[in-house]
């Protein structure tokens, strides 16, 4: 089940860990040749400064075969590419699977919808890595 928030974000609860859903999403990737960019441990940052943080982390992936022609056709996604998931943990202990829609980035950057299949495969990318 995924919930929209309403704006703009999608939520997919996990029975997983953060750890366990950032290494099979990690595999997913790998396995689909996508490149993963940079992973943003920000609880781990928050507790190198003596902060306390639910477990949250952020990968950032893509593919610039696919990617750099939607920012050709609408130069403003480039401030949203490449994709993100964020693998969160509530304050209630529930682990989410958040990423951006992709009809909200379609709409926000007026993306022709030709090019949407490029930033569609989001979804299906959080929905595995939560299951």
């Amino acid at each position: 089940m995924k919930a929209s928030r309403g704006d703009g974000l999608i939520d997919v609860p996990s029975n997983h860990s953060v750890d366990e859903i950032v290494e099979k999403l990690k595999g997913i990737l790998q396995a689909k040749g996508v490149a993963l960019f940079a992973l943003v441990d920000h609880s781990g940052e928050a507790a190198k400064v003596g902060m306390k943080m639910q477990p949250t982390k952020l990968l950032i992936f893509g593919n610039p075969k696919g990617g750099t022609p939607v920012m050709v056709a609408a130069p403003t996604i480039a401030i949203d590419l490449p994709l993100k998931i964020l693998i969160w943990e509530d304050e209630e202990g529930r682990v989410l699977v958040t990423y951006n829609s992709p009809a909200y980035l379609q709409k926000r950057h007026h993306v022709p919808p030709e090019m949407l299949q490029s930033i569609v495969v989001v979804e299906a990318l959080a929905k595995a890595a939560a299951e």
